[in-house]
């Protein structure tokens, strides 16, 4: 109950300067540009895996999840950034 607590108590606080001009630019991007970030990371991966340069397809193929990640925290920062709170709607 302890962690309930704290994540409740958070609500009230502000997101910094920093945090919500990061949000403000990611918030421009379409969702879907990670998403097909992360599939053409795999693509040029797996053309890298046939032409036998195993190094560089092992590095770009690992891209895909980082930009899964960033589709993810761009699709969360639209649907409950902190532009809710500042603007009184609240959140849930």
């Amino acid at each position: 109950m302890e962690v309930i607590d704290k994540i409740t108590e958070n609500k009230e606080k502000k997101e910094g300067p920093i945090a919500k001009a990061i949000e403000n630019q990611t918030a421009k991007l379409p969702s879907d540009f990670f998403l097909w970030a992360a599939l053409g990371s795999m693509a040029v991966s797996l053309a890298l895996k046939v032409a036998k340069q195993d190094h560089k397809a092992l590095f770009v193929g690992q891209w895909a999840s980082p930009f899964l990640l960033f589709g993810l925290y761009n699709k969360l920062v639209k649907v409950e950034g902190h532009d809710q709170h500042d603007r009184g709607q609240g959140g849930n």
